[in-house]
């Protein structure tokens, strides 16, 4: 029996229709669109991506909360392995039900070769709804230099090898024609008929090395539709590499014209330069479905993309650009001055999505990143935000520190915020001053370090400790004078100079020891006071102590504040 998965209660926005039933060959709604997602099988064939059966289990499960219709989990032939994560999933998650009721197909990849169909068939078979996509090349290129073989050899295994299929039990076939866009138009059309009458309820044209333009793919797909025998009777879907970078464009143009089953991946990894991208394909539909391509639309749920994302990043190890649409670092973060004046006035400015419509939460790295462009207002913003009532002169003291700090550093952070307005608050003279400083490490034995520190009544004190490196030597011996029990939350370091001889910008972050910390100490929901210090130096030993000293000075000019209330 299926079994009904867990989800959160959210939905997006977007979902307004109800998911049409599915039919192997047919959409009783012809606006819908059918997402299958490949990143388990062609995603995995980027280099350097290859995933466990374990985590391509929990991308599954994770594919079925995001609403995918279609999920191809490898290719079962091509190792054991690989068939018993197909085999896996489809015993699992293709018997998983969604909050819409709906159970996802599960897609065994072979190729036209018996052994393969029956071996993906094997591995698929258990799921509610098995599909086998079984694929054979039909440009001239690859039929005589690839496969060297004729047309009619050609036609004759794709008709044989659908036949076999179905023969096997399966009533929901794929015939994928590879490097279709590079085929002969009447042979295409010749093959895709034959397929057609064999069994076929799905015919993939597949843009497999990323060559056509928009206007190519779209007349393509029109001409299919006018002059294959039978394609009434069966879905039309793409697959789209991005080796020229319009993969999605060509999606949704495919889209446009009638494809009613678009193959996407997460991020859009893939084989060379990758797939047309999941994320961007369902979410021009979400905005542009309605006004420019005739009310077509998907079942996806939104909100769950960028956990899906995250996900197959961290499996995949293949790390995303900062300014990859959506999903990356950069792709809602507003650095120019006067794109913040506008955003502060009307997100609409610059916000044609919501970054919370596809899972993301509204931090300091998502809307207004503070930065050397940002202009005053940006800043009196954020300081509101964090809480501070500031009065027009001290905005205006600390927004030029600010911008001493930001022509340093690429992003000023809310705790570099914090630290400048809290220098304000407690600068007064140091209750301790580094006297002098001695550290020995190296690779043998654990390092050794010895402080003098001066005491704002003038005396000095000395303390030696050994710890694991030169840094937690040299904080343990300070802790020793100082006597303030502290958790160091963040250590960095920055050049801000070039060349040998650079000048080290050391930061930390401390809390007193009995806080309650966790691991979302940096973000908006941190209720503890923390103390940052920032020093800069030839030596990085130095620069670091001096960094601590400077946030440790901070932390007890914060008890005395307290003691005097």
């Amino acid at each position: 029996m299926p079994t009904k998965t867990s989800t959160p209660s959210s939905q997006s926005p977007k979902l307004s229709h109800l998911r049409p039933q599915y039919i192997p060959n047919h959409i009783p709604d012809s606006s819908y669109v059918r997402i299958l997602d490949t990143t388990l099988r062609d995603g995995e064939q980027s280099p350097g991506a290859t995933m466990t059966a374990k985590e391509k289990l929990d991308i599954a499960r994770q594919l079925v909360k995001l609403g995918v219709d279609i999920i191809q989990p490898g290719f079962p032939s091509a190792s054991n392995s690989d068939f018993m994560a197909v085999k896996m999933i489809a015993q699992e998650v293709g018997n998983a039900v969604d909050d819409d009721g709906y159970v996802p197909v599960i897609a065994g990849f072979c190729r036209c070769v018996e052994k393969d169909i029956s071996t993906a068939w094997e591995a698929v078979k258990y799921a509610k709804r098995p599909r086998l996509c079984t694929s054979i090349a039909t440009s001239p290129i690859h039929m005589e230099h690839k496969l060297r073989k004729s047309k009619d050899q050609v036609i004759q295994i794709a008709r044989d090898m659908v036949k076999f299929a179905r023969s096997l039990g399966c009533n929901d076939i794929q015939f994928g024609a590879e490097d279709a866009t590079r085929s002969d138009r009447e042979f295409l059309y010749e093959i895709l008929g034959v397929v057609i009458e064999a069994g076929a309820t799905t015919v993939n044209i597949a843009d497999t090395v990323g060559i056509v333009m928009p206007l190519e793919l779209g007349k393509l797909i029109v001409d299919i539709k006018d002059n294959t025998p039978g394609i009434a009777n069966v879905i039309i879907s793409t697959h789209c590499h991005n080796d020229l970078g319009l993969a999605t464009a060509n999606t949704i143009e495919g889209a446009r014209t009638g494809a009613r089953q678009l193959e996407v991946t997460i991020n859009g990894i893939g084989e060379r330069a990758g797939n047309a991208s999941l994320e961007e394909v369902v979410m021009a539909l979400a905005s542009k479905g309605d006004h420019a391509l005739n009310g077509l639309y998907t079942r996806i749920n939104t909100r769950h993309i960028l956990e899906t994302s995250k996900m197959v990043e961290e499996y995949s190890g293949m790390h995303l650009q900062p300014h990859k649409p959506l999903v990356g670092a950069n792709a809602f973060v507003h650095a120019s001055g006067i794109h913040q004046d506008g955003m502060l006035k009307h997100k609409g400015t610059y916000e044609t999505i919501s970054p919370e419509e596809i899972g993301h939460k509204r931090t300091t790295r998502i809307g207004i990143v503070l930065g050397k462009l940002s202009g005053s207002q940006a800043l009196r913003k954020r300081l509101e935000e964090l809480g501070y009532d500031l009065k027009e002169d001290e905005v205006d003291s600390v927004f030029w520190q600010f911008k001493a700090m930001a022509e340093k550093k690429k992003v000023v952070t809310d705790v570099d915020l914090k630290a400048l307005v809290s220098y304000k608050a407690f600068h007064a003279e140091s209750i301790w001053k580094l006297g002098d400083l001695q550290v020995t490490c190296g690779t043998i034995g654990l390092s050794t370090a010895t402080v003098k520190l001066v005491n704002i009544d003038g005396s000095t004190h000395v303390a030696c400790s050994i710890g694991i490196g030169a840094v937690d030597s040299t904080y343990k011996a300070i802790n020793l004078i100082v006597k303030e029990p502290t958790k160091l939350l963040d250590y960095s370091l920055n050049s801000v100079t070039e060349g040998i001889g650079v000048n080290v910008t050391a930061r930390v972050v401390i809390c007193r020891e009995n806080n309650h910390t966790s691991t979302y100490a940096f973000t908006e929901d941190a209720n503890y006071p923390t103390f940052s210090g920032i020093a800069a130096e030839m030596d990085v030993v130095v620069s670091t102590v001096k960094a601590y000293l400077v946030a440790l000075n901070k932390l007890l000019r914060w008890k005395e504040s307290f003691r005097c209330a």
